[in-house]
């Protein structure tokens, strides 16, 4: 157990390492779909189906992974997705068929989700220890990890093939790992101040913690449903109903997780000036104002607006989502919420594409302003 200053800042310096490193890799691997599609004559209805295997992968993980993390601990347990998620990344370009890919990408999957899991434990227990609304800190790192990831990855498409590229991404999440290893390691995961002195056995949650860690959960969910859904129609709403430029339909996304990015990296400074409640009933209004902005607006510039207003107001909203879940309920807290979330990702882009069938693009991503409403309500009721 660390028990300086000096070993919490060094636990806390690895853990944003690894976060970094997460997004990194991820949109490294991102990039690269179209070029495995073509690799393994994929059509687009077999591509999706293959992709389904990340998510299956990812969310069969997150529940087993808070159960290690109780029984082993965080940190080993960090270390060991961390190294699975590096392999794996190298393993697409490797496939020459949709069976295959499906497959590797449960791997890759798996270790994507359970690294989550594992990561945000250890990321709880150290917000515990310092007493300070830290946790978006970590989140800003993955989102800044993955804009250079994307960025870098776009630049070497045309220079490094995909097996050559993914296998750099290896190299690189491997070192991260070996070298964050050697303080997560060291220190067990730290104690809070208020539980130093007891040798009690951690208390099984109640049915109320469970109703919590549910209401969270569905926070994380109505946060990650906007940035699925952002990710995968923000573009195409650009290109298709404003007649933007492809450069500038790109420019959607960006703003979006530009802004995302730097509310994180302003997240700890808001939850301490307005608490955790609050944080997430502004965050959860201003999110969706942004959103009918960017989804109703007639002006390009309008929209670009309504989109990095979007990315401020759910910024802080999965971290603190993530955070109470673990402080609850330890691990198991943290697994259920990475759930709801990463089914609120999974459920966002096909929900939106459904909606946009029945009416029009622009009225489907309403949806957005109107979980994220939802979110406002939850954090407004819940204490």
């Amino acid at each position: 157990m660390p028990g300086s200053t000096a070993a919490l800042t060094r636990l806390r310096i690895a853990i944003t390492a690894l976060f970094a490193m997460d997004g990194f890799v991820f949109a490294g691997w991102v990039v690269r779909i179209p070029d495995i599609k073509h690799q393994t004559h994929a059509s687009v209805g077999a591509l999706g189906l293959a992709l389904l295997g990340v998510s299956a992968g990812a969310v069969i993980t997150m529940t087993l992974t808070g159960r290690l993390c109780r029984r082993y601990g965080s940190h080993p347990v960090t270390l060991v997705c961390a190294t699975l998620l590096a392999l794996s990344v190298a393993l697409p370009p490797l496939t020459h068929s949709v069976a295959a890919l499906g497959a590797v990408l449960l791997v890759f999957g798996a270790a994507y989700g359970g690294l989550n899991v594992a990561f945000n434990s250890a990321a709880v227990d150290l917000v515990a220890a310092l007493g300070r609304p830290i946790m978006p800190s970590f989140h800003a790192a993955f989102s800044l990890g993955g804009m250079i990831g994307a960025g870098l990855g776009g630049l070497v498409a045309g220079i490094l093939s995909p097996t050559r590229h993914l296998l750099a991404l290896t190299v690189i999440g491997l070192l991260v790992t070996a070298i964050t290893a050697r303080t997560l390691l060291r220190y067990d995961a730290p104690v809070p101040h208020t539980e130093q002195h007891t040798d009690a056995a951690p208390r099984r949650p109640d049915i109320r913690t469970r109703r919590m860690v549910i209401v969270f959960g569905l926070i994380a969910l109505c946060t990650a449903y906007g940035e699925g859904a952002m990710a995968d129609w923000g573009a195409l709403h650009l290109r298709q109903d404003l007649d933007a430029s492809p450069g500038l339909a790109a420019a959607g996304y960006t703003c979006f997780a530009l802004a995302m990015t730097i509310g994180r990296a302003s997240g700890t400074r808001l939850l301490e000036r307005l608490g955790r409640s609050k944080t997430v009933v502004f965050g959860g209004g201003t999110a969706a104002a942004g959103m009918l902005l960017g989804s109703l607006a007639p002006w390009i510039w309008a929209t670009l607006l309504g989109f990095a207003i979007t990315g401020l107001g759910l910024a802080n909203l999965f971290p603190v989502a993530v955070e109470r879940a673990g402080a609850l309920a330890g691990p198991s807290g943290v697994a259920t919420a990475s759930t709801f979330g990463y089914g609120g990702m999974l459920l966002g882009p096909p929900a939106i594409g459904f909606m946009a069938g029945w009416t029009s693009l622009p009225t489907a991503l309403t949806s957005v302003a109107l979980l994220a409403g939802i979110a406002t309500l939850i954090g407004a009721t819940s204490k």
